[in-house]
Order: C-alpha cells, then structure tokens, then sequence
C-alpha cells in the first residue's frame, strides 16, 4: 500500500489517511489498534471489497486500483479470509460450506472430500458436516469460517478477530495452526487483535491509529503460542 486514502462515500468518513504498507511473503503480522482505527478498512481494500480514494494497492501481483470486476475472482483464489460475521451461506452444510470455493474453480470431487475432511479434523468438527450454520454456536460457525478460508491454500490469509467467538483452549489451538501454517506453507497471514498478549507470536505488528500507521515493531524471534498465557 503507497499513500492509501479511504473515504466512505455513504458517510464521508475518512478512514485511512497516507497509509504505507508493505508487508512480505511468509511473514506472520498483527493488525493492532482502537475501534474504528482503519484495521478492518484494510483488510476490505487488499480483498477489493472497497476500492481506495486514492493512492496505489499491489496485492499478490494484482493492482488493486486498476483490477477489472472480472478479475476479483482470480485474486480470491489467492486469499484467505476469516471474517468477523462469519459470512457463512446459511442454505449450505457445514462440508458444502468449506467446499463451495474448491468448486468454483474446478477442483476434482474426490480432491475437495480430501481436503474438507482434513480441514473439519483441523478444526474439530468432523462431526458437524452435515450440519446447517444455524445450528451451530457461534464458535462452530467462526471454525467453518476458518476452515474454509484455509481449505484452498491460500497464499495470503486475512483474518480479522479469528478468535473472537472462541474460548481459550480453542482460540489458542486455531493461533497455533495459523502460526503453523505460515511456517510449514510459507503463508502470508494478517490478524486483526485487539489481544494485546498475542504481540510476541507476531514477525510484526503494526499499529493502525486514525487511519494511519502509527508505528511497527518487528521481533527477531517470535514466541511460539504454547508459551503465551492470557
């Protein structure tokens, strides 16, 4: 991201404002501010959900400020993402769900039943894959959502709260996987927290402020997540 603005046209809320960002491939980065900070307005531009006001967005090797509306698509083949509403299709199963994206691009059937029953083992879930998103608890909602942002091997994840619909144990085990993936896989994965504990895990976290980037800090040796208690 070059000097990003964004200006809500609905509102006339400016909310990002000069935002330069360059985050790299394999790097594991916190997103960490107050409400309304732009946080979430950034995940929103690199999905090309919103479109900037002004300035220059790369995101994969596709250029968000030039990108044809045909060619979202093939961009959110490349991503991940597990938003904080879960955004699941309530007249789908949980399988049907996590499948749906492996579908639209021509993934073989038996690949997709592979790979679905590993991402609900993943997630704990194996159980609930006939299962409708309304009867599921909101933390069984927010796995499906995960599972299936992880499904398709995305290069870059976004992530925006995983773990606010989680318990503990379970939140920590979800971090331990997204750490994991990014490790083993050489993902790129950007969390929005609010957890402030969390920062040790993190390459990087960057501190959003009034639409802006207040300021970074890098650890040289990230902390794995079984030695972080909160």
């Amino acid at each position: 991201m070059n000097n990003v603005t964004m200006i809500y046209d609905s509102s006339g809320t400016e909310a990002l404002n000069g935002v330069d960002l360059e985050i790299n491939e394999g790097e594991f980065v916190f997103l960490v501010g107050p409400s309304g900070s732009g946080k979430t307005t950034i995940i929103k531009l690199l999905t090309g959900e919103v479109q900037a006001a002004s300035g220059e967005i790369t995101v994969n090797g596709f250029d968000m400020r030039r990108i044809k509306r045909r060619k979202l698509p093939m961009l959110r083949r490349t991503l991940g993402v597990i938003f904080q509403d879960f955004r699941l299709i309530p007249s789908m199963t949980v399988y049907e769900n996590i499948a749906f994206a492996m579908h639209v691009t021509n993934v073989k059937r038996s690949v997709i039943r592979e790979r679905v029953e590993y991402m609900l083992e993943l997630v704990h879930l194996e159980d609930k894959a006939k299962c409708y998103p309304d009867t599921l608890s909101g933390g069984e909602q927010q796995r499906v959502s995960i599972a299936r942002a992880l499904a398709k091997n995305p290069k870059l994840l976004l992530c925006d709260e995983p773990t606010g619909a989680l318990d503990y144990n379970t939140g920590k085990s979800i971090l331990k996987l997204l750490q994991n993936m990014c490790r083993e896989k050489g993902m790129t994965v950007i969390i929005i927290t609010h957890n402030q504990a969390l920062a040790p895990m993190a390459d990087r976290l960057i501190h959003i402020k009034n639409g802006q980037v207040a300021r970074m800090e890098s650890n040289e040796n990230p902390t794995s997540i079984d030695e972080i208690e909160w």
